[in-house]
Order: structure tokens, then sequence, then C-alpha cells
């Protein structure tokens, strides 16, 4: 085997040479425009079939906890207000970090996979789980200490008690939360999508009587809710390691458990711990305005309302997120194989999808929202004021919707590093700061705290615009066919 002297991913120069005036020269700077001219039907097609099964698997898992809240909420109104705070709380710390670290391996298994380093996929496949397993072990330790931690941000004692009994039983599902996404970015990076919904599907389906089970005729009430959630994972992690281990499919992509991984686990982890951050970054922006709504003058009406507003935001999403996952995959597949020109037709072909599917959305949003809002609450004055949001919300969707798609550019090209201080500098220096302004200085009250976040994904959305169109893409294209390594040293 070939030595693996150079890389290109975990190289910052390498990610990002070529912008600069290179990358403004005629067709460098015009491809872009050039295919956005018409629509490839082909690509289209095979990004679509790639997507739903994405989305629904991404539905599914978010349905497993959520099910759980549902559950536990009948109990009474502390077990519902606990169950939500802890869900909550474990989304913020710790299933999201395991969805972000994941996302090393859709640059890595991506490249690889596209460069024909068939054997490699399994080895960074393991590094990525010791990596997910190791940050699982630090995460735990904060869920079991979840009370004090609760009371001392500001949370009621008797709330913050219901929520530390509720994530104790969690616990274990955190573990089988973040191999499950390791190994859905080995099996997406490959196409291999369809298993995806099936392992996914099949636990929701069962964890629905699961969990009336160990809530009522076992007697495990409130902690049998998230007890269910974990077997449910587990049982999902089972169905997706038997797959993956005992199919001739994966024959040359997953050689067995090898020592070699734990040589990838510090490399591969300066793409994991950027994509963490740039998933946690955004994900905590929008927690963050649930609390500031919290300090406004009507604060039961103004949580409700950005509540329902951020949760909107999240069902979106995971339209959005179908297709991130495929545009990653796209883009990272054919610059590993060398086709520089499918990589960036398979960029606008997303675009334009999400864009469309985003204005769909919207229209729906701006035709329904009164019945929507129905669904999360009876209150007339609640529903009249998620009327007056709908504009906002709208264009938020559409913002996120675009930033969704190039975020899984990054990934896909190994720019998480990139959008990370993207990110950053997007949500905490421009949008928080003019949502804080706009809220509480200019009494703008739930309006106010909505404009800053959709300057904050404006000017996400741009800045990850302009690293793409400015990227010298013949430049990365030419160091990735030089090593025919693109991913590891």
């Amino acid at each position: 085997e070939r030595e693996m002297s150079s890389s290109p991913l975990l190289d910052e120069e390498e990610e990002v040479r070529g912008r600069g005036e290179g990358s403004c020269c005629g067709s460098q700077r015009r491809w872009w425009w050039e295919a956005a001219r018409f629509v490839d039907k082909g690509e289209a097609k095979n990004q679509v079939l790639f997507s739903v099964p994405m989305i629904l698997t991404n539905m599914s898992y978010y349905s497993i906890t959520l099910i759980s809240v549902m559950f536990a909420g009948h109990l009474g109104d502390l077990q519902l207000a606990g169950s939500t705070l802890a869900n909550s709380w474990a989304t913020v710390t710790g299933f999201a970090l395991m969805t972000g670290l994941s996302g090393a391996l859709e640059t890595l298994c991506g490249q690889g996979y596209g460069a024909k380093l068939y054997r490699m996929l399994g080895i960074y496949l393991q590094s990525s789980m010791l990596t997910s397993l190791l940050s699982s072990v630090a995460v735990s330790i904060v869920w079991w200490f979840s009370e004090p931690i609760l009371v001392a941000l500001g949370q009621e004692p008797a709330v913050s008690s219901a929520a530390a009994a509720y994530m104790r039983p969690l616990i274990p599902g955190l573990f089988a939360y973040g191999l499950i996404q390791c190994l859905l970015r080995f099996l997406q990076t490959q196409s291999t999508v369809l298993p995806l919904v099936v392992c996914s599907v099949v636990p929701l389906a069962l964890h629905v009587g699961l969990t009336y089970l160990l809530v009522h005729p076992a007697g495990l009430g409130f902690g049998g809710a998230s007890l269910a959630a974990t077997i449910s994972l587990w049982v999902s992690l089972a169905m997706l390691a038997v797959y993956v281990n005992y199919s001739k499919k994966f024959a040359e992509t997953w050689p067995g458990f090898s020592l070699e991984a734990f040589q990838h686990v510090i490399p591969s982890m300066r793409l994991a711990v950027p994509s963490a951050v740039m998933v946690c970054l955004e994900l905590w922006a929008f927690e963050l305005l649930v609390l500031l709504a919290g300090l406004m003058p009507n604060s039961e009406r103004s949580t409700s309302l950005i509540a329902i507003c951020v949760n909107t935001e999240a069902v979106t999403f995971m339209v959005t997120y179908g297709f991130s996952a495929a545009v990653s995959t796209r883009v990272s597949n054919e610059l590993g194989a060398g086709n520089i020109d499918k990589a960036k037709n398979a960029v606008t072909v997303t675009l334009k999808l999400s864009i469309f599917l985003a204005l769909t959305i919207i229209l729906l949003l701006i035709f329904g929202h009164d019945l929507w809002a129905r669904s999360f609450s009876d209150s007339p004055v609640i529903i009249k004021e998620f009327a007056s949001m709908t504009p906002l919300l709208s264009t938020s969707i559409l913002f996120d919707s675009a930033q969704g798609i190039l975020s899984g550019v990054s990934r896909g090209c190994g720019w998480q590093h990139l959008a990370a201080w993207t990110n950053l500098a997007a949500f905490y220096v421009i949008g928080m700061p003019i949502a804080i302004l706009l809220g509480f200085k200019f009494a703008l009250h739930d309006k106010g705290l909505w404009i800053g976040l959709i300057c904050g994904l404006f000017c996400q959305a741009c800045t990850l615009l302009v690293i793409t169109l400015r990227t010298n893409w013949a430049e990365l294209d030419l160091s990735v066919r030089k090593e025919k390594l693109p991913v590891l040293v």
C-alpha cells in the first residue's frame, strides 16, 4: 500500500489554496453563472432520490426522542416541563455534538470513495467512532450532573430535578446515537441510503409500543420514556452494524476492525472538531433566542411564540438537511475522483432545488400559518402573533435553506474550519447583538429577536457563498489528482 504522505483535506493551506487572484480569472469566476442557466435533470433526479431517504431517516431519529417527551408530558405538568427541558439540554450538549463530529466522515469517506481508496473508508469509520465514544464519555458526565448545572443556569429546581431524572436513563442512548451518526455518514458517502430508512423507521415503529409498555404496564413512569428512547437507538445501531458487517456490498470498504484506526484519530479530529463547532454554534443561537424571549416583558407569550418559530425552522431544515447531505456526498465523491465539473454542477443543482423547496414551504406557511400555529397552541393571542411573524419566519427559512446547502458543500470540500469561523461571526458578532439591540433597546420584542437571527443567517449564507464562488476549483481538483490521497497523512 502506498504511504500516505500529504493531505490536502487536513492541511489548511491545501484546503483554501486557490482563493485569491487566481480564482477571479475568466472561467473560474463564471462557472456558477454558466451552470445556473440550465437544469441538469439527471443530476436533479438523482439528488431527489438521494435526499428523500435522508429526510425520512432524519425525521425518524428526531421523532424517537419527541415521542418519549410526549409520553412523559402526559404524566403531568412537571413531567412535561422536565422532559422538554431535558430534551433541549440533551440536544444542545450531546446530540448536536455527535452529529457534528461525524461530519468529518463526509469529507474523509466521501473523497476517499471517489478516489477509490475503499479500504480506508472502514479505517476512517473506526477512527470517527473512537472519537464519538470518547466524546460521549465526557458528555455523559455533564448529563449525570445536569441538575446543579441547570439550577445554576436559572432553571427552577423542581424542573431541573425532573430533567436530570429523565436524562440519566438516556445516557447509554447518547453512545448509540454517536455511533449511529458515524455509520450513517459511512453509508451516505457511498450513496447507500434506502437501508438507512429501514434501520430508522423500524425502530421508530417499535418505539411507540415500547414507550407505552415501559411508561404504563411496566410502571417505570417518567424514566421509562427516556429508557425507551435509549433502547430504540440501540436497536437501530444493531441493525446498522449487522447490515454493514454482513452485507457483501461493503466487502471492500469495511475491512473489519483494525488498530490502524488509532493512527487516524488525531488527524481526523482536525475536521471533526470544526465540524462539531459549526453545527453547535448555529443550534445554540436558536436556543439563545428562546432564552432571550424569556427576558421579555410578557415572557410567557414571547417564549411560546419564539419556541414555535424555532420548532418550525427545525422542521423545515430537516428537508434542507437531506439535500445538504446529497450535495456533500456528490461534491466529495466527484472531487475525490477528479471530476471537478460534476462537483460544481452538483452544487448549482442542489442550490436550485433547495430554493424551490424553500419557496414551496414558504407558500404553505403563508396560507396555512393559522392551522400550523394551532398544532402548538390554542391561544388566540399566540395564533395571531404567529401570523404577524410569518413574513419574518419565511425570510429566515429561505436563508437557512441556502446556508444549509452551502454548509454541505463545505463539509464535502473539507472547509469545516472556515464554516465554523463563519458561524461564529455571523451569529455571535452580528446576529445575536442585533437581536438583543432590536428586541430590548428598540422594543421590537419578538420581531426584533427574529430580525437579528435573519441578519445572522443572511451573513452566514453570503459568506459561505463567497467562499464557494471564489474557490479555485481547478486548483483544488489538481491537488486531489496529484496526490491521489484526498484524506489523511
